[in-house]
């Protein structure tokens, strides 16, 4: 581990280039001044002079490699003859050392947001947003990273399906291009792995089988984002990725254990409106009973008070409305 952090590059530098437009302006005007003393040289005939045109006219075209363009939140991370040169940063047009190269390890059709044009390609489990062309530049716009719904088990080992968005961008060049191998490729995998992680240290749903007090994935979702969001931050820190939010956008059980789980939760909702009819019925009985004694309407023995407590419990309880009966004899 210690030989790997020691070959990974930690810090990126930030070039400090000059305006283009004077070094084009130069470049061009030399240009044309070495084909206009091609012509003169070879009207008087001046051997080393046209020599010096001819190879000034075929390699003149090399300094012009150094002029670099960039748009608002791009950057180019630059390579010398093997070595790390530097990131350019900055909109503007630029002039830099005609030999450095840039360097930019992520296809265009495999990363999330290099380009803002449509069109949609799956890389690995992701969605994402891709552009057309061959584009050296980096870009440091905030990406989405959507990633498809995948099946993990919860803490209680019950399968569900759950996915995820992520907002990320990349903070530090120089470790997005040289210490992975693809970024974009990497972010994704790791996404995956912290979001079984996470997954895997909470219930789905609170339950009799829970603690209260225990949190779970679809009732503390604003705690499981940010734990998912520092957990995918540490192992992306190597690759100078800054994670901005982690959400989830989709969670529900597998489809095996669905309609299981769904039944589950109606007898458990049904059990609980019994509950709730239940307490509300023994509350009014008991509040009829206390109002009939306190008025004088009517006394009753204890046998009587059974079965009017039956027949109120019986009527409040019921699934279908009483049908009234009456006595039109003896109250006895």
């Amino acid at each position: 581990m210690n030989n790997i952090e020691k070959n990974n590059i930690t810090e990126e530098k930030i070039i400090s280039a000059r305006n283009g437009v004077f070094p084009l302006i130069l470049i061009l005007g030399v240009y044309i001044a070495a084909i206009g003393g091609l012509i003169l040289s070879i009207a008087f005939e001046a051997i080393p002079l046209i020599i010096l045109s001819i190879v000034y006219i075929i390699a003149g075209w090399i300094p012009l490699t150094g002029l670099k363009l960039l748009r608002p939140n791009e950057a180019y991370v630059l390579t010398l003859f093997g070595n790390y040169y530097g990131t350019l940063k900055g909109p503007g047009y630029f002039y830099v050392h005609p030999f450095a190269s840039a360097i930019n390890p992520v296809k265009e059709e495999q990363t999330g947001a290099v380009a803002e044009v449509s069109g949609n390609v799956n890389s690995g489990n992701t969605n994402v947003k891709v552009g057309s062309g061959f584009n050296k530049r980096i870009s440091l716009k905030t990406m989405t990273l959507d990633n498809q719904k995948q099946k993990i088990n919860d803490k209680m080992g019950n399968p569900i399906e759950i996915g995820i968005v992520v907002i990320w961008r990349i903070a530090n060049t120089a470790r997005a291009v040289f210490n992975v191998d693809n970024y974009a490729e990497f972010l994704s995998i790791q996404c995956d792995s912290a979001l079984r992680d996470i997954v895997r240290m909470y219930p789905y749903d609170v339950t009799d089988d829970v603690d209260e007090g225990e949190k779970s994935l679809r009732g503390s979702s604003v705690e499981i984002a940010q734990n998912l969001r520092d957990e995918l931050q540490s192992k992306v820190e190597i690759a100078g990725l800054e994670v901005h939010e982690a959400r989830i956008t989709h969670l529900a059980y597998a489809p095996e254990i669905a309609a299981a789980m769904l039944q589950r939760q109606q007898a458990s909702a049904i059990v609980d409106a019994r509950q709730m009819i239940v307490e509300g019925a023994v509350g009014m009985v008991e509040m009829a009973l206390a109002k009939l004694s306190e008025n004088n309407v009517v006394e009753l023995d204890e046998e009587r008070k059974a079965a009017m407590v039956s027949n109120l419990l019986v009527v409040l309880c019921g699934n279908r409305d009483a049908q009234p009966i009456v006595n039109s004899g003896s109250l006895y």
